[in-house]
């Protein structure tokens, strides 16, 4: 490793990390949380590594040393929560950088540690992410399709109950999960470094399945059966938290358990909500205003300040309040319809469905071509692309409607591509009722 490049480590690691679909702004800020959670050698190695799952073998071959001593590093880097390690069903070891959120940025405060300066970088993270707004902003308004989605509140759930799919349910998912971790809520934990924290629990933060199993692995959480994570998130629901978590139908990795007050997503939410920062449930409350009372519960309870209380226009009562939903950003979580004491507010099916993606590869595709980084995931200057992964993302793309495939073509500029969509164009023409 050059002196060079490790001078300018920290450079090329932003650079690394602005490759993913959702980036991070430059800052002084953003310089000085790296400093803490990278050394020097660390950022300069980390950012040669590919976006997609590489293996010791392939790390050891872009930094030019023996695979054993990849080997050492990248387990010390995942112990440190920096990468994550899974394993694959053939025994293969692979490993991923993930983006910094939902990524390393939480996994360095999900436990109490020692290795690294918490308060200050509780801080930092204030600063870059409350205060300079230019990473929030971005991680929550830039394209269409966003990082995470509300979960359903399921106590509320009563006449529509049939309508609510698997995937909708936060239940759901911690039953089929092959892995279940509980860590402390990133937010929560940072908050309380600032002073600033609220007195919902801490240790009921959730991650799922490969990336559970590598956190458990490492300390950042604990293993959890079924029923304990189930009770878990009865606790939450009897706090009034919101089950926000990734934006894909199949394999979830975590659902945080948020407040309005110290969670990033509910903040993000508050701050930018008609720009659709976070993906709505299926559903809606409905008030019903003539025999609403005007207690203010469901406006108390509204971790992004869709409901209000208006003069509800009684001429015999003048002083008689109303409940009024701003539908425009309403997260649809359903918290109010239990909040209401006299259950005058009820869940509805929105009118038009929520589209979320089928996995992981589906989300990251189409959050790649929204914002304008597909040629990341496609073509790797650090690594040769697998048949297999690049199999399934053209997998995907193939299934986008023609205005996304037209924006992926653009992007790449690859002719692989635009044969491959044009002679999918001819077989559903052939095919019409395929």
């Amino acid at each position: 490793m050059s002196h060079q490049l490790v001078k300018s480590g920290y450079t090329t690691l932003i650079d690394r990390i602005n490759r993913f679909p959702q980036g991070a702004p430059t800052s002084d800020t953003l310089y000085k949380i790296l400093k803490i959670l990278f050394s020097e050698k660390d950022a300069a190695l980390v950012s040669l590594l590919p976006i997609k799952p590489f293996t010791a073998k392939k790390a050891a071959l872009i930094w030019k040393i023996k695979t054993s001593e990849a080997q050492k590093i990248l387990d010390d880097l995942a112990a440190r929560g920096i990468l994550l390690d899974m394993e694959e069903e053939d025994g293969k070891q692979n490993y991923v950088l993930p983006p910094p959120m939902a990524g390393f940025f939480e996994f360095s405060l999900m436990r109490i540690r020692k290795d690294i300066d918490q308060k200050t970088l509780s801080e930092l993270f204030y600063q870059y992410l409350n205060v300079e707004e230019d990473f929030i902003k971005d991680l929550f308004t830039d394209g269409e399709t966003q990082l995470g989605r509300v979960f359903v509140h399921e106590p509320a759930l009563t006449e529509i109950s049939l309508c609510v799919l698997d995937y909708e349910r936060a239940t759901e998912v911690i039953k089929t999960a092959s892995f279940r971790g509980i860590s402390i809520c990133y937010c929560r934990h940072k908050m309380q470094h600032l002073g600033r924290d609220c007195k919902a629990p801490k240790e009921i933060c959730m991650t799922f399945n490969a990336s559970a199993w590598s956190l458990i692995k490492h300390g950042h959480a604990r293993p959890v059966s079924t029923e304990e994570c189930l009770d878990l998130l009865q606790v939450a629901y009897d706090q009034k938290l919101v089950q926000f978590g990734s934006n894909v139908r199949e394999k979830v990795n975590f659902i945080c358990n948020c407040c309005g007050c110290c969670c990033e997503a509910m903040i993000g939410a508050r701050r930018f909500g008609l720009l659709h920062p976070i993906h709505t449930t299926n559903f809606q409350p409905e008030v019903q205003e003539g025999d609403c009372t005007g207690c203010g519960q469901c406006v108390s309870v509204c971790p992004v300040e869709a409901m209000s209380l208006v003069s509800a226009n009684n001429p015999l009562k003048p002083e008689k309040k109303k409940a009024q939903l701003r539908e425009e950003i309403c997260l649809g979580c359903g918290l109010c319809v239990r909040a209401c004491p006299e259950h005058h507010i009820t869940l509805t099916i929105r009118s038009q469905r929520v589209i979320t993606p089928l996995n992981s590869i589906h989300l990251a595709v189409v959050m790649a071509i929204e914002r304008g980084k597909l040629q990341n995931l496609i073509f790797d200057n650090y690594a040769l692309f697998s048949h297999r992964a690049m199999a399934a993302i053209l997998g995907v793309i193939l299934k986008l409607p023609p205005v996304k495939q037209a924006m992926a073509s653009r992007q790449v500029k690859s002719r692989y591509l635009e044969t491959l969509v044009r002679r999918m164009k001819e077989k559903g023409n052939s095919h019409p009722a395929a």
